[in-house]
């Protein structure tokens, strides 16, 4: 027995629950031993010599002696590689059907070996079982050798261990795996890829997870950069598995490049990835041809929304919302917990302490003002026991996960929480079509209580905080589609199911109106059903550049929309930390801030902008007024991650990879392609270092000019957050008195500077109008012109008031 993990649980919960907590991780601990296949030795395997090919459509299979490789090239360049028959699908993080295989692509003989030639990418497989990829000139990206197994004795199909090694070229750095970037890139480390949600004990504001891991959602998808090249790997096995990274080395003189390496172990499940080479936004646009696209959030989800834990009535949501609106801060949504379950029971609403909820959830005012809608937490801890009505409805029609033995699995309920009395809580096991359509219209009761969206939270299983883990008995059985197997297989895309479930159910439950749904955990895929939040990184400075971090990773990962709450700062943070968080926020996709009781300290009230004085306060509504001025420019980006999976969160480097500097920036960004976001992520700072991209920048609060690439300082008073604009952006802006007008920056002589206005008629799934303009000079004057036009309209911008920003210079 662990009796720190006993420790553990008491000081999270208290004695009593903490007993109850490490009887349920005992019982979990018992189950596994009991429900999985026993070790023992194992024998260890490769490839072996090349036995020969067979071509096929867009590749073909090459036969091993201990093995065989599928290798094929679908329409959109994405390569895929299976061993041991692994097949490019049924896969979780495709969901849905299989893009066409490319035929050009043909699998013929090579000198060593074997080679497949594609539009975008030459693989060579060699005679040992090594996997090369280069650019169509030769140039290599990446080299894939040989796999080694340990199949154990009297194991099934699918429990070998095995470890894949990799070489790159010395200059590559490492990007993405979710939220696990620490700083601008990935650093050499190991990474485990085993979800690690928010939900749980401890609380939102917790610390990283023991071993250094940070509450955010795992993607097993990496983008390397380097001068050679772009590419992105999906590693599509949903086992638990460590990937480690080793940075190379390039040789001094007549010396010899150590080339950089990551090695990735995975406890069984199928050898089977896929990769993506090119510049970056060719690797997103093939990224959402394999995966499918991100959703797209309806028009309001793009407003400040924030989150009033521990609200105990009706009367604290009420003022809540006055208290936002009545010091001018806008305000588009309210999120509710948990706490507003009736008993504990999911999908109600506790009709006593929170009557009229429907005023809120219908966006047509009310008392607390006009537009705020209500959202909703969902849990997928189901109340065990009489009175439940969808514990009811799920016994019978036997919708929860059971364990090897064939009962039904029971954890320990959160303190307070779900469950708290009688026989626990109980999982749906969203791995089982059926399951997930009965779960998504449990939504439709939200719906009618007045909600206007769901939030996940506890979407990564636990049933007990001891032992060092928070996730369900490992031997725990789950459907899989059919397949049938266990918990090390379904862990990982748990929350990615219940997101399918949730977000299919309020597609039909609502037709016309696009979803909002945020997913708490994430897994390959999970873009599809809406932005990720990003959390737990502590409420200090370090918290604030790890939440950026986790942001750029995700974008780089293949999840383009996503945000990070900005924690329930008590006092102690200080008003400079509580600006500067909201100031990064403001320009993110999905902006939520957070006040109530601190789980941690619960005697503490939480922090609204208003608490830190009226500096503060004008900060942030500062900050807020430049979010909705740059509205029309914001959805705008997030159409266009819609439609090419382009990150809003963009790093530095996007549109110039071959900058070896602008690799290593982590503390600045771009939002879209024309504006650079510097947040301040020191105390005390009054001016900070930028490093730039080629070309002209311009301050857009000041209208300083700045000339890149290197390195400027920048001004950072707390009144603001330092914005750069590209000469030449054409931003649509929001006018003055309504409507949209363009915003251009003067662009460099003899250079044409662009934009893009993508206008939505709101929240339903009408096609948008898509509009582009540029900008030159001429004459000495800035010229704006609407691609398609029949003419040039000089400076009104074919319709739209002109704006001019920034003196242009002489031709």
């Amino acid at each position: 027995m662990d009796v720190r993990g006993l420790v553990r649980a008491a000081r999270w919960v208290g004695p009593v629950d903490g007993v109850r907590v490490w009887s349920a991780s005992w019982r979990r601990h018992r189950s596994d031993v009991r429900g999985l296949p026993p070790g023992g030795p194992a024998r260890a395997r490769v490839p072996g010599g090349a036995l020969g090919a067979e071509p096929g459509p867009g590749g073909g299979t090459v036969r091993f002696a201990r093995s065989r490789l599928l290798v094929r090239v679908f329409v959109g360049g994405a390569v895929f590689c299976g061993w041991d028959g692994a097949e490019p699908g049924p896969s979780y993080a495709l969901g849905g059907e299989l893009p066409e295989a490319d035929v050009r692509a043909v699998l013929e003989p090579d000198q060593d070996g074997w080679r497949l030639v594609s539009e975008r990418t030459t693989v060579l497989v060699s005679r040992q079982g090594a996997v090369e990829f280069r650019t169509p000139g030769g140039v290599l990206l990446r080299r894939d050798l040989p796999p080694r197994w340990w199949d154990r004795a009297g194991s099934g199909a699918g429990d070998a261990r095995w470890v894949q090694r990799s070489e790159l070229p010395a200059d590559a750095r490492f990007f993405g795996l979710g939220g696990r970037a620490r700083g601008a890139r990935l650093p050499a480390g190991a990474y485990r890829l085993w979800s690690t949600g928010r939900g749980g004990w401890p609380s939102s504001g917790e610390r990283p997870l023991p071993g250094g891991e940070p509450g955010h959602p795992a993607v097993p998808v990496h983008t390397v950069v380097s001068d050679a090249g772009c590419h992105m790997v999906l590693h599509d096995c949903s086992r638990e598995g460590l990937l480690t990274l080793h940075d190379g080395a390039e040789g001094a003189g007549s010396g010899h490049d150590r080339p950089a390496g990551c090695e990735l172990a995975a406890d069984g499940g199928p050898l089977r990835y896929w990769v993506l080479t090119g510049p970056p936004a060719r690797l997103t646009r093939g990224w959402v041809a394999l995966t499918g696209a991100p959703a797209l959030p309806p028009l309001w989800a793009l407003g400040h929304h924030h989150r009033r834990r521990g609200a105990r009535d009706v009367r604290e949501v009420t003022g809540t919302v006055e208290g936002h609106l009545g010091h001018g801060l806008p305000l588009a949504a309210v999120h509710l917990g948990p706490e507003h379950l009736e008993g504990g029971r999911a999908f109600t609403v506790d009709g006593k302490r929170f009557p009229g909820l429907r005023g809120f959830g219908a966006g047509a005012g009310g008392a607390a003002g006009e537009g705020v809608r209500l959202v909703s937490a969902v849990v997928p801890a189901v109340r065990a026991g009489a009175g439940c009505a969808v514990y009811e409805e799920g016994s019978a029609a036997d919708a929860f996960v059971r364990d090897a033995r064939g009962a039904v699995v029971r954890g320990a309920a959160p303190p307070g929480g779900t469950g708290r009395r009688g026989g626990g809580v109980v999982w749906p096991d969203f791995t089982d079509a059926a399951v997930r359509h009965w779960w998504g219209g449990l939504y439709g009761g939200l719906l009618e209580q007045g909600f206007s969206g769901v939030w996940h939270e506890g979407d990564e299983p636990w049933a007990a905080g001891a032992f060092g883990e928070r996730t369900l008995p490992r031997s725990a059985r789950h459907s899989l589609e059919g397949r049938g197997g266990d918990h090390r297989e379904a862990h990982n895309v748990y929350g990615l199911q219940m997101a399918r479930a949730a977000h299919r159910g309020l597609r039909g439950l609502r037709p016309g109106v696009r979803p909002f749904l945020v997913p708490g955990a994430g897994w390959a895929g999970v873009h599809r059903y809406g932005p990720v939040r990003v959390g737990g990184a502590g409420a200090d400075w370090e918290g604030l550049r790890g939440s950026l971090s986790a942001l750029l990773g995700l974008g780089l990962s293949g999840v383009p929309l996503a945000g990070a709450d900005v924690p329930a700062l008590p006092e102690r943070g200080g008003a400079e930390l509580f600006v500067r968080w909201m100031q990064l926020g403001s320009l993110l996709p999905f902006l939520r801030t957070c006040s109530g009781a601190d789980a941690a300290e619960p005697w503490r009230p939480g922090a609204e902008p208003w608490r830190f004085g009226a500096g503060a306060l004008a900060a942030v509504r500062e900050a807020f007024a430049r979010r909705e001025e740059l509205m029309p420019y914001l959805y705008t980006v997030a159409h266009t991650a819609h439609r090419a999976g382009v990150p809003w969160v963009r790093p530095v480097w996007w549109h110039e990879p071959e900058d070896r500097a602008l690799r290593e920036v982590g503390d600045a960004f771009l939002v879209g392609g024309s504006l650079l976001v510097a947040p301040v992520t020191e105390p005390g700072a009054v001016s900070r270092e930028v490093r730039l991209p080629r070309g002209r920048w311009y301050d857009r609060a000041t209208g300083a000019v700045y000339r890149g690439p290197g390195r400027v300082v920048v001004r950072t008073p707390l009144s603001r957050l330092p914005v750069l604009v590209r000469a030449g952006a054409v931003l649509p802006v929001a006018a003055a008195g309504g409507g949209v007008e363009l915003e251009v920056w003067a662009p460099e002589p003899g250079r044409r500077g662009m934009g893009l206005l993508i206008r939505d008629g709101g929240d339903g799934w009408d096609a948008p109008v898509v509009e582009r303009f540029t900008s030159r000079l001429v004459d000495g004057r800035v010229l704006v012109v609407r691609e398609g036009a029949d003419g040039e309209g000089g400076e009104d911008g074919a319709g739209y008031p002109v704006r001019v920003c920034g003196a242009p210079l002489p031709e």
